[in-house]
């Protein structure tokens, strides 16, 4: 049971304190409620000065919600290879009921991804480069730029971008949509202002050998040491992330992608679980970014 003990005694409306001599006169009690979803007995408040009832969950994030305790379990099979619509059948819920527990946990996912991250040393070496995937269709390809820390694979930060369709399918994407403009210089631009402070300003830096690249982190990072590696052929396994090296030198990168692949039902290669807009892509990456930093360091 969730008593007075403990709780903040201070009306959320008016912002009266309880005087616990004079009780009366500030913030009494009005009983108290059964609250189903968790089987949590709550005691109900009121205050003398505004007229107006509250409890312990008026102020939480969580207010209103008939299945909380569905959001972990959520949050776990939406970064387990699971679609929406295959969650609400399994859990024997209604679709739109999954829907609203991913845009609550996606609400809050990056924000808490900057404060996990905050917990740790700043990184001496770290890796990035660009994702690609596409939303509703290939003729409007979109860019995933993230980095990663080398040794642990932590990812620090991701940004996702439109860009400009590209191969045998740019002429008939310009055909169809006509001209996408490339957003991913201002993506990497937002990035690497957010993970500045994540990072050692001598840090090492590696990325693969886009020419865009060298200018950005000079420009953000000027005490690091930038190094660029030539790419390999995709292998078979791991969704075409993992490179026919024998040594792979941003692995920790590649393998980072490689199980967002397979862990984001709409990234993984040949699927009809499309992206239908970007922010909701973003969005699905910032809850398995912040359960891979979090099982990476359970494991630790």
């Amino acid at each position: 049971m969730l008593l007075l003990k403990g709780m903040n005694l201070k009306c959320p409306y008016c912002h009266l304190q309880r005087d616990p001599k004079d009780a009366n006169r500030t913030i009494r009690r009005l009983g108290r409620y059964y609250r189903k979803s968790d089987g949590q007995t709550l005691t109900r408040l009121w205050c003398v000065r505004c007229g107006k009832s509250f409890s312990a969950a008026t102020q939480s994030r969580l207010k209103g919600q008939k299945k909380r305790h569905l959001n972990k379990l959520i949050r776990d099979l939406l970064t387990g290879e699971m679609s929406q619509r295959e969650i609400a059948r399994v859990l024997k819920i209604n679709r739109k009921t999954v829907v609203r527990k991913f845009r609550f946990a996606a609400a809050q996912a990056k924000e808490q991804l900057k404060k996990h991250n905050q917990k740790f040393a700043p990184s001496v070496e770290v890796e990035f480069d660009d994702l690609e995937t596409f939303e509703h269709t290939k003729c409007k390809p979109l860019s995933v730029t993230l980095m990663v820390e080398y040794s642990t694979r932590r990812i620090l930060g991701f940004e996702v971008a439109q860009m400009p369709a590209k191969g045998r399918i740019a002429a008939y994407s310009r055909k169809k949509y006509g001209p996408r403009k490339d957003f991913r210089p201002q993506a990497r631009a937002k990035l690497f202002t957010e993970v500045r402070q994540f990072i050692h300003p001598n840090a090492i830096i590696r990325s693969d050998s886009n020419p865009a690249y060298p200018g950005d982190v000079q420009k953000y990072f000027p005490k690091a040491i930038h190094t660029t590696v030539l790419g390999g052929r995709g292998a078979v396994v791991g969704q075409g992330e993992l490179k026919k090296l024998r040594w792979d030198p941003i692995f920790s990168l590649n393998h980072t992608f490689a199980m967002m692949r397979a862990n984001i039902n709409r990234l993984i290669r040949k699927t009809w679980c499309t992206t239908k807009k970007p922010d909701q892509l973003a969005g699905h990456i910032a809850i398995y970014a912040l359960e891979h930093n979090r099982r990476i360091a359970a494991t630790q």
